[in-house]
Parts: C-alpha cells; structure tokens; sequence
C-alpha cells in the first residue's frame, strides 16, 4: 500500500492496526508472539500500545515475519511515521518564557565546567560544555520528553546530592523540543516562590517550566502549597496541554516533602507529596563503570574538560562534582585563612542545621569568633572580617565562589527595570546576604556532622536572624543536642516573630511545666496564625492530667474561636473509656458547630462494640445536622437490617449531594443482590466523577462467581473510565493465584494452564499499559518466578524508575531465597540506588534467619562500608548479641566514626555496663553533638545523665528557670 499521504501520527496508527488485525487472526497471544519473534514481552507489548514510543525497524520486521505482513511496507510505514511533526507557531500570548533555542545553559544553572579559548579575528573567551554521558536517568527523562512531544503534559524531578549533573540531564533532555518551537519558563525573579506563583497560571502549551532547585519553590514556606496545587492544576489542565514540567531537589527535600506527618501533627507538605508522587527520578552519585566508560570514549575522541575530570575522578565515579569545581572550592577550604575557615564554618554549620539558603553578614561575621583558635582570634586585626569576605568571594574553576554575595532583586514592570539607588536601599534595610557553595554544604553535612556549634553560632543566631522558621529549625537542632537552653531562648525568639510552630511548641512546654497561663496565651497566639492544634493538645493533656473540667472549657472556648477540634478530641478520648453520655454531649456540641464528623466519628465507635442502637440513633442526628457520611452510615444500618429500600433510598440521597462513597456503596450492595447492570452502572456514575474503585470492587464479584468474561470485560471498562488498571491488575492477580494452585495440584492439561498462564500475563500487561506501576511490578515476579530474569529486571527497572523502588528489592529478595547471593547483591544494590534503602537490611534478615551469620554480617558491612545507613543499624543491631565484645566494639567505633549516634549509644552501653562510666558518658556526649537525642533511648539518657542540658562548650548547664 501506498503510505506517503499519512500523516506520521496516522502511519504509526495505521502501522499498529495491521499488527493487531493480524495477531487477531493468527490466534496468538501476546506473549507467544513475543516467543516466536525472539523479543521480550515488553517490546511487543510497547510496539501494539496506542500511546507508546514509535517501535524499532528491527522490531516491526521480526514482527511482520512472525505475522506473514510485507516487510517492506510495514517498514516504508515505520519510516513516514517517524517523520517530525510540523507544529504551528505559537500564538501572540505565548506566556512566560522564551524560546528554547535561545537559552544559555549557564543562565539556567547548568554548572560551568571552565573557559575554552575562541580562535577568530577577535579573540574572546566563551563557556564550554563538556560532552555529554547518559546515564539511567536519562531514559526516564527522554521517555517524558517523548511524550510532551506527543501532546501529553508530563513533570519529572531529578534528586540527587550537589553537583550530580541533575540540571545538566534536563538540559540535554530538553533539546530535542527546540525544533518544535517549544519555549522554556525559569521562575526566578524577584524571588522564585513569587515568580512562580505569579505567572504558572500563565503558562502557554508547549512550554517547559524550568523548577532547578525545586526546595526554593516547593519548600517555600509561605509559597510552597500553592505552587505545588498550581503545579498539579497546570498538568491536568487539557486546554494548557502539552507542558514540561522539570525539576531537581537534593535528597533530603525529597524525604522531608513526601515523609507521612504524625498522627494529630501538621502535615504541611501534603500537596507537595501528592504533585511528587511517582515523579521522583533518582540520580546517582557518582558514574558507574559503563558511564565511565563512555565518558573515556569521549575524552579520547579529543574532550579535554572530560580527560582533564577523568584523571581526578575515574577512581571514585565523580565526574561531575569535578567538573562543577568541588575540588578546588575543597582546596580553597581547606587552605584557607583561619578567618575564612571560621566563617566557612558557621555557614555549614547554619545550613546542616536549618537555616535557609541566604545568610546574613552579621550573623556570620559574629558566629564565626567562636570558631577561631585562642591564637587565631589574638592575631584579628581591624578590618579581619572585610578581608576573610575578600578571600572566599574569589570564583574557583567553574565560576563558583566558596561564600557568593546575594543581589536582592525587586518587583518591577517590565518598562521599569529596578535602578541601582533602590536594591542598594533594599541591601541597607536587609543587611547583605551570602549563599555558601552547593558543594560545601554537602561536604558540611557529612564532615561537621558530629559536631555541636560553638557559643557564639547560638548567639548570633539570637540576635541577627529574624526568620521565624529559621530560629524554629535551630531551636530543634538545639533541642536534639541537648542544649535545653538555647533552645528554649530560641523558640522564645521565633515565637516574637510570630512563628505558628513555635508557639505551638512553647504552648505544651509551658503546660508540661505546669504554667498553664502562659501556656494557653501561646496556644490562643498560634491559633490566631490559623493553627488551632496547640490548643487541641493543652485540652487533651488536661484530660489525661484528671482535670476534665478545664479541658473541657478549653475545648468550648477553641469551639467558640472556630475550631472543633478539642471538642472532637475529648469526645473520642472520653469514648474510649466508655464515659459514653459524656461522649455524645461533647459530640454533640462539635455538631452544634458544624464538625458532624464528631457524632459521625462516635457512632461508628458504638457500631464497632455492638451498641448498634445507640450507633444509629447518634448518625441519625448527625444526618439530621447534614453529614452526608453519617447518611451512609445509616444506610449500610439498614441494609444489614434487611431494610434495602430505605438504604438505597438514602445513598441516592448522598449520592445526589456529591458523595462518591454513596454511589460506591450502593453499586455494592446492587451487585450483591445479582443487580449487575444496575450496579455496573451506579459504579460508572461513581468513576466519573472519581473514584472507580467500585467498578474494581464488581469485577472481583463477578470473577468469585464464576463469570469470568464478564470480570474481564468490567475490568477493562474500569480501565477505560480511568481506573489506572487497577481492576485489571486485581483480576490478573486473581487468575495468578489460581494458576499457582492448579500447578502445586498437578491436575491441569499443559495446554489449558499455558493457556491461563498466557491470560494472567496479559491482563497484567494490559493494567501496566493503563498506567498501573504495581502491575509492572508483579509482572516482573511472575517473570522471574518462570526463570526470565533480563525481562523481570527490566520490568523491575521500569516499576523502580516510575516510582515503585520496591520493585528491584523484591527481586533481589527472590534471588536470595533461590541461593543466588551474588545476584541478590547486585540487584539490592540498583534498589538501594533507586531509593529502596530497606533492601539491604531485609537480606540481612533473611540470610539470618537461614542461619547463615557469618553472610549475613559480610552483607550488612559491606553496605555499611557503602555508606548506607540502615545498613550499619543492622551491623549495630548484630552486635548486641556478638560473643566477641572486642570485635562487636571495634566495628560500632567504625560505625560512629560515620556519625552514626545509634552506634555510639549501643557502645556507651557496653562501657556502662563494664563499669566504665567516664567512657560511657563520652561516648553518649558524642552521639548528643550528632543531634542523637532523636534517638528517644538516648534523650532520655542524656536528661538523667545531664538535668537542665549542656552548654554549647559540652560543660552541664546550670539549673536555670
């Protein structure tokens, strides 16, 4: 046929309908295709999925072959179909942003890597890049890129430490978008949380929103919410389709934005860690031996930053951490002035501990006395401080300063630029700021760890900083290394700023204290910044003090403020100790202000302990006063009393306020009854307006009934009304189970089970199409369960780098228990590098538990040795129970060396109970500097050991009020 009038998005339709027509008619399944065509099941799958990457030329002949299709048609198609798209000009209102074309890589942050010489009449200098090594990251990266491209909006965030080329990945990644016309938005002035919240509603399709250093936006702690909810609604927005929205965060951000908050505690990231969500991309840390490899083709072929980066790092991996200059800004650091030091020193020791990215001079130049030797301090002169700032602004190679000077920017129109009169106005009103080398706070991180700031750092704190979350963050750090009075001076001083969290804090200390007056003033100051907790905590310390009473004016009197929540608190509390009568009026008067959750709450308590009267009665009024969940509650009631007219009859009615649970519980209680058009029907209802776990629900009925057909055919509805393949990942998952039974029973045909088992593989692969991570993830078990380890590594793979970082541990678990240690090994250690930090430490467990000691603990030291921390908690964990008490000590002091406070606790034991107590309070004098009174065993040794806290010096704190 002739294919030159089709489009490429209609040639590579045309293209996928003959493959799938054929395979129709041959009667194969996907997975005997694969077989017959010498490809994985993932190729094939990929090469027939609408939406998927076009498929390789040697993909589509082998499978023309294995069909009985014209080669050279089927590959004339392939090649229209990987035309470039033309794509109109972008309108008059393109949005923020310029061309991408026209962007410096430097001018979005991309570090410098030296200055190349310029041969030509004039001679000039010009910044360089070296070549480019991809790595695994960037086939995340360009699948995404692949589908903006494609119209789809698509975000990715790239975590890894300082310097691991993240920004430079989605440089390179980008380019490929240039041609089409595509812009790229960098939200950076006046300030990058305001310029993104000001202008993301104004992104234009086909735009690439450039989020570098992502905690400056995302961790924003006036801004950071809104952006992430502006972020969300940008990609979901069909009319603003096709963005790119890319982004990079050190690791720690990463944890500290998607970590679960505690039980009754803020949660003040939960849209950050909704929108980061299976849109996390690791980066490693150094480059792996294939990477490295590349990187020396290049540098033969004539890179000279490459060759020059390559004889310093090629040893450790760190490629790029050299070329962005990390050694120098370390030799410069390290050679530097005692003053320079000293203040290098304060700056690492503010960040490692919480304060924000800019830091005043003030501050610095005072923190920084106190780290200066005796001599060194009698040896200042008068303009010491002038000179130290002199010396550590001077740029190292790559343009990078060890301490940056930071231009304040201002708001203005585009047609009235800010004049110098005004930032220098702005510079005198905040005091000039520093920014310490990305490089050197890493480094800071690691080699002070272990160490606990001098007096002057706190003080100067006290007196120069003014941010209310940066005095709250170094209050905890003061907290965390026993240094009890600085940090109640510094929560005092946060507190004064108007910081919610520290009032908070303060409030259950003065009521642990026992002053109940100031106590509630702060409680009463934090609720009036919006956080009424504090005083849901001093109500709920007062009840398990005796003093019902006072709890209960407290909570009326915060119900009065308009927060119910102590009411609700007390109400459950009370509940609990079957003062029921108590608990219905404290209910009671939650609903009386509008909380109907609380009357809902109870009755479900009651339900729950068989007072099903008494349930009913107490969702009947809290039906009454309008909580639609309370209406559900009283019609699964009346359901299990028989009554199903007045069930339904009261979900329709919460179904037609808005609630989707509704729907879901009668689409149930429908299909229970064998209504199954009425119930498939309630369950579409139900998933177009969100939530198709119903439809997921039906499809397990109809498979445990034995209509299996119909099961598949429910499940792929449930797909298409946007389930994510759940419904058929739980039907595959079902069939899977059934499969493994038949084969320990042996009583089934070879043909019919490789005819189930080619089924279950299928309806996984079509729930992984859908989008389901978890199915990649079970596909590549059953993979490696039937002996095909290269496709369950690559499925793993896949799952591990769309967020699903058990994928590759799981693998390495199923190695171990198969004998294979040295693949268990290799495996745990990609999952590790993906983030499954818990692999490691469940091989431990498992070779342990196998009684095989002696590898378990070779295991647990090398990965230990590697840095990984849960590692070297098993080693420490190990050793409380090791005969040899010599070898058990000497490998925790190698451990605590690192900075780990578990092992300094452990072996402060060990000393203790030697009778060794001068010993045992060093090393627990260690761990207290490392921040170890995280650990709760050792705060509460330190505060036996030490009553009212150390000083910063180490020295016991004299009683103080």
């Amino acid at each position: 046929m002739q294919d030159d009038h089709l489009a490429p998005e209609a040639a590579l339709a045309e293209l996928r309908r003959q493959l799938q027509d054929r395979l129709a008619g041959a009667r194969l399944s996907k997975s005997q295709l694969a077989v017959q065509a010498g490809l994985s099941r993932t190729t094939v799958y990929e090469a027939l999925q609408a939406g998927r990457s076009l498929p390789s030329a040697e993909t589509v002949a082998a499978l023309a072959r294995v069909l009985k299709l014209p080669v050279d048609e089927l590959l004339a198609m392939r090649r229209r179909a990987a035309e470039p798209r033309v794509l109109g000009s972008v309108g008059s209102e393109a949005g923020p942003g310029r061309p991408l074309s026209a962007w410096d890589p430097h001018d979005l942050e991309v570090h410098p890597a030296g200055v190349a010489s310029c041969e030509g009449a004039v001679a000039r200098e010009r910044r360089v890049l070296p070549g480019y090594v991809p790595r695994r990251h960037d086939l995340v990266l360009a699948d995404a890129v692949r589908d903006a491209a494609a119209g789809r909006s698509r975000m990715l965030v790239l975590v890894g430490t300082s310097s691991t080329g993240k920004t430079r990945a989605c440089w390179e990644a980008v380019q490929r978008l240039a041609d089409d016309g595509w812009r790229l938005w960098h939200p950076f002035a006046p300030g990058r949380a305001e310029a993104a919240l000001t202008d993301l509603y104004r992104v234009a399709p086909r735009t690439v929103v450039w989020l570098n250093e992502a905690q400056h936006y995302l961790g924003d702690s006036v801004h950071g919410e809104r952006i992430a909810a502006a972020v969300h609604h940008l990609l979901t927005s069909p009319e603003r389709a096709p963005v790119l929205v890319l982004g990079t965060l050190w690791p720690e951000y990463a944890s500290q934005y998607t970590a679960l908050p505690k039980p009754g505690r803020p949660d003040p990231h939960s849209l950050t860690r909704e929108l980061l969500s299976a849109r996390r991309v690791p980066v490693p840390h150094s480059f792996d031996n294939d990477a490295l490899n590349a990187a020396r083709v290049l540098a033969q072929a004539g890179d000279v930053l490459l060759a020059d980066a390559l004889s310093r790092a090629a040893e450790h991996g760190g490629v790029t951490q050299d070329l962005a200059g990390a050694p120098e800004l370390l030799r410069r650091y390290e050679d530097g002035s005692p003053a320079a030091r000293a203040i290098l020193h304060a700056a690492m020791d503010a960040h490692r501990l919480g304060i924000g990215l800019h830091l005043p001079q003030a501050f610095l130049t005072d923190a920084a006395l106190g780290y200066l030797s005796d001599v060194d301090y009698q040896q200042l002169d008068g303009d010491w401080a002038e000179a130290a700032y002199a010396e550590l602004a001077q740029p190292v190679h790559g343009k990078q300063a060890p301490l940056s000077r930071v231009r304040p920017r201002l708001a203005h129109s585009p047609l009235e630029p800010p004049s110098v009169t005004e930032e220098m106005a702005l510079t005198a009103e905040q005091g000039q700021l520093f920014q310490l080398a990305d490089y050197l706070a890493q480094y800071g991180r690691t080699q002070r760890r272990t160490q606990c700031p001098p007096v002057s750092f706190w003080h100067a704190a006290h007196t120069h900083l003014t941010s209310g979350d940066d005095l709250d963050r170094l209050a905890d750090a003061a907290g965390q290394r026993h240094r009890l009075q600085w940090e109640h001076h510094l929560r005092r001083q946060a507190a004064e700023t108007g910081c919610v969290s520290a009032q908070g804090a303060l409030a259950v200390q003065q009521e642990e204290a026992g002053d109940r007056v100031r106590a509630e003033a702060f409680a009463w100051r934090a609720a009036a910044g919006g956080d009424f907790h504090p005083l849901s905590w001093l109500a709920a310390m007062r009840e398990e003090a005796g003093d019902r009473r006072a709890a209960e004016a407290l909570a009326r009197r915060a119900a009065d403020a308009g927060s119910t929540r102590a009411l609700f608190v007390l109400a459950m509390k009370r509940d609990n100790v079957w003062d029921h009568e108590a608990a219905n009026a404290l209910a009671q008067l939650a609903a009386d202000a509008g909380d109907f959750d609380a009357l809902y709450k109870v009755a479900e308590s009651r339900k729950n302990i068989g007072q099903r009267k008494e349930a009913e009665t107490l969702l009947q009024r809290a039906a009454a006063a309008g909580s639609i969940r309370a209406v559900c509650g009283l019609a699964a009631l009346r359901e299990k009393a028989g009554d199903r007219e007045e069930a339904e009859t009261l979900l329709l009615r919460a179904a037609d306020a808005g609630s989707t649970d509704a729907l879901h519980q009668l689409a149930l209680m429908q299909g229970k009854a064998g209504e199954h058009e009425a119930a498939e029907a309630v369950a579409l209802r139900a998933a177009a307006a969100g939530d198709s776990s119903a439809l997921r629900e039906l499809t397990v009925m109809r498979e445990r009934a034995g209509d299996r057909a119909e099961a598949e055919a429910l499940a792929q509805r449930a797909a298409d009304a946007g389930d994510s393949g759940d419904a058929l990942f739980v039907l595959a998952s079902l069939r899977h189970l059934e499969v493994m039974k038949l084969m320990e029973e042996d009583g089934e045909g070879a043909n019919d089970l490789a005819q189930r088992t080619a089924n279950v593989d299928d309806l996984a692969q079509r729930a992984a199409d859908a989008g389901n991570l978890h199915a990649m993830y079970r596909l590549a078990e059953m993979c490696e369960e039937e002996g095909d380890h290269a496709e369950a590594e690559a499925l793993a793979q896949r799952a591990a780098d769309a967020g699903i970082t058990r994928a590759l541990g799981r693998l390495a678990e199923l190695r171990e228990e198969a004998g294979d240690h040295a693949g268990a090994e290799i495996l745990a250690q990609r999952a590790a590098d993906a983030g499954d930090l818990d692999v490691v430490s469940r091989l431990v467990q498992m070779r342990e538990e196998a009684g095989d000691y002696t590898g378990a603990e070779a295991l647990a030291q090398q990965a230990a040795d590697a840095g990984n921390l849960r590692a070297q908690n098993e080693l420490v964990r190990m050793q409380d129970v090791a005969e040899d008490q010599v070898r058990a000590q000497a490998l925790l002091l190698r451990i605590a060396d690192t900075g780990n406070s578990a092992a300094l606790y452990r072996l402060a034991r060990m000393r203790e109970k030697t009778g060794d107590l001068r010993g045992a309070q060093a090393l627990l004098l260690r761990a207290v500097d490392a921040g170890g009174n995280l650990f709760m065993s050792i705060g509460e040794w330190s505060a036996e050991v030490w009553p009212h806290g150390l000083d910063p010096d180490s020295t016991p704190t004299d009683p103080w009020s």
